[in-house]
């Protein structure tokens, strides 16, 4: 015997709000391949907030307790720069001073209609509207959670469109609610572009990048090495499962869209291996639990310590267009500024975004929504004396870029996007 949920039974929108929160969570999108597991409800009891697994790209912090308030915290302890006293001397009241920063990230409640139609809509038709309706709730969530956290990470939207995007474009007048928390602009010390064989900090190289300014494995080398130097570091992700993570460290994850992949794919400059590095990324893999780690899915290459995956979507730029950036005269108020991609660029050539994610990159927050008891909740209407039916899924959440400002190589207090840095580059156009 199966077990049957009517349509207007009470117990459809407790049971359809679980498969729409396990969809969302499990759904195979970098939002779960990036972040650690989640603490759960039952475990979560009494405990007013509790956040996943810092070491991995994206920190859930999911306040479940809490069912007032629109807003949740995260907190940035600062390195703190040990002097040590030696021998007998006094060492009281020499201790280092310890410094906080914090941000808050706003949340809100997203709704996702579907309408089923009516009877004889229904009638009409050979396959059960509502189950297709539910179907495309199933993805269109996920895929609206994950290129909200992508355009938050890149700091831009881009202008990538079509059927496969449920977040509207930037000049779309929804675009800011829907997004929640304001997309920042890359801060100064966190933005590359490429230029021939080295990668140039900040945006302002948009203005004259070419058609040869494509991204090489050579590059990768570059970031690798940029991760070492840089004054404000970027803290290496750590895979659950991964018993080497502290002898040989993934410093992080570079994010590259189909094209940037396919440069990458073709590269055979002097030196250069993709079949290598792929094997590269088996064999670290294999250690601990990791093999089963998505991460390690799809064939990722992996060299210097740069995990290399590819997207299924990008951010991408076309020549002429506006792109917001910050200065470096700007780095220490991350006032953003215009920058218009060099015109020179063809027709048949456009700019793809690619991420490096350390840890910390992403917060996604969630609170608990009084209908379900989880961020997700699938709701019914009926209308039309019950006639016509129409579906949604609802979230409570949102998602911000962690950026603090962190003490660089002088002492002055500098916005840094924490764990994700931005590369540019060109890429041929495929249609």
């Amino acid at each position: 015997m199966t077990t049957q949920v009517p349509s207007g039974s009470g117990l459809a929108p407790k049971i359809w709000s679980d498969m729409l929160y396990a969809q969302a969570v499990k759904a195979p999108t970098p939002l779960k391949t990036l972040s650690a597991g989640a603490p759960t409800i039952d475990k979560a009891t009494g405990i007013l907030r509790r956040q996943s697994d810092t070491g991995m790209p994206i920190v859930r912090i999911n306040d479940l307790d809490k069912t007032a308030g629109e807003t949740v915290r995260m907190d940035c302890a600062q390195v703190v720069k040990v002097r040590a006293v030696m021998g007998d001397q006094n060492a009281e009241g020499l201790g280092a001073s310890m410094k906080f920063s914090q941000q808050d990230i706003k949340i809100d409640m997203a709704t996702l209609p579907v309408s089923v139609g009516g009877k004889m809509t229904q009638k009409r038709l050979q396959f059960d509207l509502r189950t297709l309706a539910l179907a495309q709730l199933a993805g269109s969530v996920p895929a609206f959670l994950w290129q909200r956290a992508l355009t938050q990470m890149a700091g831009a939207r881009g202008e990538m469109d079509g059927s496969d995007w449920v977040l509207p474009l930037a000049s779309d007048p929804d675009f800011a609610s829907q997004m929640v928390n304001p997309v920042m602009a890359p801060t100064y010390n966190r933005h590359y572009v490429c230029d021939g064989s080295t990668l140039v900090q900040g945006g302002q190289q948009l203005s004259s990048i070419d058609n040869t300014d494509i991204l090489l494995l050579s590059h990768i080398d570059e970031l690798a090495a940029l991760f070492d130097e840089v004054t404000i570091k970027m803290a290496p992700i750590k895979i659950p499962g991964d018993p080497a993570a502290g002898d040989d460290p993934i410093k992080g994850v570079l994010m590259v869209d189909p094209l940037v992949w396919d440069t990458i794919l073709t590269d055979k400059s002097t030196g250069n291996n993709f079949r290598q590095w792929q094997s590269a990324a088996l064999e670290r893999a294999k250690y601990g639990d990791m093999a089963r780690h998505p991460l390690f899915a799809g064939g990722p290459l992996l060299w210097n310590g740069v995990l290399v995956k590819k997207m299924s979507q990008g951010v991408r730029f076309s020549a002429g267009a506006s792109v917001n950036y910050v200065s470096q005269a700007n780095r220490y108020t991350a006032t953003e500024s215009q920058v218009t991609v060099n015109a020179a660029i063809t027709a048949s050539y456009q700019i793809s975004r690619s991420l490096f994610l350390s840890a910390q990159a992403l917060g996604v927050a969630g609170g608990a929504n009084t209908g379900s008891g989880s961020p997700y909740t699938m709701l019914e209407n009926s209308e039309n004396f019950g006639r016509n039916l129409e579906i949604a899924g609802e979230i409570i959440g949102a998602e911000q870029k962690v950026r603090f400002s962190v003490p660089n190589e002088t002492g002055q207090a500098e916005p840094t996007d924490f764990g994700v840095m931005v590369i540019d580059s060109v890429t041929r156009r495929r249609v």
